[in-house]
C-alpha cells in the first residue's frame, strides 16, 4: 500500500516509517515541516510541507491508501505556549483532513491523557476527563474522526519512553526519559507525590502497533499501553536499571500535574498485537546512549517540546 506519514520525521514517525517499510514493505512517503529539525536525510520519499497548507487536503493525501496522522503539538506544557496554534494544529487540521473527502484509511494517534484523573483500572469505555488543552484538543479530534470515518484506527497512547530511530530527535521531556537522564548523571531522582499512575509504552511499540493495525485492517478506538507504573515505582525501576548508584528523594510538594490513570490495553492485544519493549530494556538502551556521550548537549531545548516552543514564540 501507499502510506503517507504526516509528521513522519518526528519521535514516533521515525520508527513508524522504519516499521512500515522494513517489516511490511509498504511504499511510504513522509510529509513534515521539520519543526524540530534542520535536515531530513532518511532514504525515504519526502514532502516538505505544513499541515496548514491547502495542497495537503486538496491534492496530496488523495494519492495514498493510508494516512498516518502523527502531526501535533504534544504535551501539556508545549500546548500552553500558544493555545491558538495548538487548536489549529491538534484539532482544526484534523477537521480539514476528515472533511477533505479522503476515501482511504486514517490512523490517528491520540493520548491516554484524555482520561485525566481516574482511580480505577480503566478501558476504552471509561469517561474521558481531560485536564489540559493538549488532552482536550486530542479528544475533540478523535471524536470528530470517530463519528465521521468508520474505518479509522485511533490510538490513545500511553506515556512514551525510549529511543526511536537513528534520524529523529530524542525526547528528554518524557518522565521515564527524564529520570533515565538524571540517573546516568548521578543526580537524585526527585519524586513529587509518587502515587500517580501512568501507563507506559515504548516508542517503537507504537510503530509496530500502527503497522499491525494497517496490515490487519483494524478499525476503532484502542488504548495502546504496555505497563502501568506509579511515578515512585517508575523511579525505583530506573534506579535498578542504572549502572551507577542513584538515590530517590520523595517530596511532599504537590506537583501541578494532577493526572492519575491506570489503563488497560486488552482490547488491542485481542487483535494479535503485543508490546515488545519493557521499561527495563528501553531505559537500559537509552542510558547506554547517554553514558557514551552521544547527545552532545542534553539541555538543548530541541529535546523538550515545552522548552522548544517557549523559545520559539
Amino acid at each position: 500500500m501507499k502510506v503517507l506519514v504526516v509528521g513522519g520525521a518526528g519521535y514516533i514517525g521515525g520508527s513508524t516509517v522504519d516499521s512500515l517499510i522494513g517489516e511490511a514493505g509498504h511504499e511510504v512517503t513522509v510529509y513534515d515541516n521539520l519543526m524540530y529539525e534542520d535536515k531530513y536525510l532518511k532514504p525515504v520519499d519526502f514532502i516538505f510541507g505544513d499541515i496548514r497548507e491547502e495542497r495537503l487536503y486538496t491534492d496530496i493525501i488523495h494519492r495514498y491508501d493510508v494516512v498516518v496522522w502523527l502531526a501535533a503539538i504534544v504535551g501539556d506544557g508545549a500546548c500552553t505556549v500558544d493555545p491558538e496554534l495548538t487548536k489549529e494544529i491538534n484539532y482544526h487540521s484534523v477537521i480539514r483532513l476528515v472533511d477533505s473527502g479522503y476515501k482511504g484509511k486514517i490512523v490517528f494517534t491520540s493520548t491516554c491523557s484524555v482520561y485525566g484523573i481516574n482511580n480505577d483500572l480503566i478501558d476504552e469505555s471509561a469517561k474521558p476527563n481531560p485536564q489540559s488543552l493538549y488532552a482536550k484538543t486530542k479528544l475533540a479530534a478523535e471524536e470528530y474522526i470517530k463519528f465521521n470515518c468508520p474505518n479509522a484506527l485511533i490510538f490513545r497512547l500511553g506515556t512514551l519512553f525510549g529511543l526511536s530511530d537513528q534520524f529523529s530527535r530524542l525526547r528528554l521531556d518524557l518522565v521515564a526519559n527524564i529520570l533515565s537522564l538524571k540517573a546516568v548523571n548521578g543526580e537524585p531522582l526527585t519524586v513529587f507525590g509518587g502515587e500517580q499512575w501512568r501507563p507506559l509504552l515504548h516508542v517503537r511499540d507504537v510503530a509496530d502497533a500502527i503497522t499491525h493495525g494497517i496490515e490487519g485492517d483494524v478499525m476503532g478506538l484502542y488504548n495502546l499501553v504496555s505497563e502501568n507504573f506509579t511515578i515512585l515505582n517508575l523511579a525505583m525501576a530506573i534506579r535498578c536499571a542504572c549502572p551507577v548508584p542513584v538515590d530517590i528523594v520523595e517530596s511532599d510538594v504537590k506537583t501541578e500535574d494532577l493526572r492519575n490513570y491506570k489503563v488497560k490495553g486488552d482490547k488491542y492485544y485481542a487483535t494479535g498485537w503485543e508490546p515488545e519493549y519493557s521499561l527495563e530494556v528501553g531505559t537500559a538502551e537509552l542510558m547506554e546512549v547517554l553514558q557514551q556521550g552521544r547527545i552532545k548537549d542534553t539541555s538543548n531545548p530541541v529535546y523538550s517540546n515545552h522548552a522548544f516552543h517557549k523559545n520559539n514564540v
